[in-house]
């Protein structure tokens, strides 16, 4: 899959602006400030029907505008593609493909598979576990429609029961029929997800080590490990033993929504002990093995962004990435860098095709 062009209308700090991709390598560079992350982001935007760095529609939008548009036209499959998102302040965002509006953005999720790799993906590391099952869940839906709508069917069911707990709270009553049926509804999302979670991370797991492995040149120990309380009991079960908790906290305590993933590097916690650069070589490890599992189990190889990758990262870890990309097959690169030296010296290195953007005035 190819992204051939991209069109960006009163997105962030663009007003027009357009580009045309070599198949291969694209670089942009400029300095801190002129939208660099921001075309990154577009492109992602393009991909998943929200920006990777702020969620909030309207705030992407152009100061002085009241509306963004972003075309891009891919080729995938042999076939063009062309995919609109366009969002007004006040009204509903809309996606099309091919001129058509989808009904529901969850249908568009894994059509347009990509990979993002960004400074703010330390959230991974420092922030709550909210953000580590984002994670999980994004790579599993981008190629498995199922388990989106599981995930779906049990964020609506599990609202509707906290609101139930505190409805109960407010007027001083409790109904155990009626908490039964959103504890067996819960089951019926939540299981499933809990077990392809579980199956993910078995075969997740060994391709990240050996990614970290490649990175590191073998000389660091790293583990992933599922943290869920349904390994040790159905969440019917912890779902019925909880409700007194519930009651009093007026919220659900317990179910796949408080998973999450215990990060280490030689058997201590990455947050606490593990060097800048072996945070970020942790998180790089992470999404390369994001690419090469939605690679297999989607047919289509995605388009991979590197946003500012080479920073804080020494000599050694960042030839070893570029060593990767070199010997495998990672399709259309997408690069943001400061030093548009350093950046042409790493790129000719992966191949003699690419494309330099300058961005913003150039000294």
């Amino acid at each position: 899959m190819i992204l051939k062009s991209l069109s960006l209308i009163n997105y962030k700090n663009f007003e027009s602006q357009g580009f045309t991709f070599d198949a291969k390598i694209n670089c942009f560079v400029g300095n801190n400030g002129v939208g660099k992350t921001n075309v990154l982001d577009a492109i992602y935007h393009l991909s998943f029907g929200k920006s990777y760095f702020n969620p909030v529609t309207s705030q992407n939008i152009n100061h002085d505008a009241d509306f963004f548009v972003l075309d891009g036209v891919y080729n995938k499959n042999e076939r063009e593609e062309r995919v609109v998102v366009s969002a007004k302040k006040g009204q509903k965002k809309i996606i099309k493909r091919n001129a058509k509006i989808y009904d529901r953005f969850a249908d568009h999720i894994g059509f347009l598979p990509l990979v993002i790799i960004s400074p703010a993906d330390r959230d991974l590391i420092t922030e709550g576990s909210d953000t580590r099952r984002k994670f999980i869940d994004g790579v599993i839906s981008q190629s498995d429609k199922s388990y989106l709508s599981n995930l779906l069917g049990y964020t609506k069911i599990l609202s509707q029961r906290n609101a139930l707990l505190k409805y109960f709270a407010a007027n001083n009553t409790f109904n155990a029929d009626s908490i039964a049926v959103y504890n067996e509804q819960l089951e019926g999302f939540g299981t499933p997800i809990f077990e392809k979670r579980r199956k993910f991370l078995e075969r997740f797991t060994p391709i990240f080590q050996e990614r970290y492995a490649a990175i590191s040149g073998n000389t660091e120990a790293v583990s992933l490990t599922y943290d869920s309380a349904l390994h040790k009991m159905p969440l019917q079960h912890l779902l019925t033993n909880a409700i007194n908790k519930d009651r009093g906290l007026q919220y659900t305590s317990v179910g796949i929504h408080k998973d999450d993933l215990q990060f280490e590097i030689n058997g201590h916690p990455v947050k606490k002990f593990g060097s800048q650069g072996q945070q970020k070589s942790y998180l790089i490890a992470l999404k390369l093995a994001q690419f090469d599992f939605i690679k297999e189990e989607s047919g289509t190889t995605p388009l991979l962004l590197l946003d500012d990758i080479f920073d804080k990262l020494d000599e050694n870890r960042v030839q070893h990435i570029i060593e990767l990309v070199n010997t495998n097959d990672f399709g259309q690169l997408f690069i943001s860098d400061t030093h548009a030296e350093r950046t042409e010296e790493v790129v000719k290195k992966i191949h003699q095709s690419y494309e330099l953007f300058h961005l913003g005035n150039r000294s």
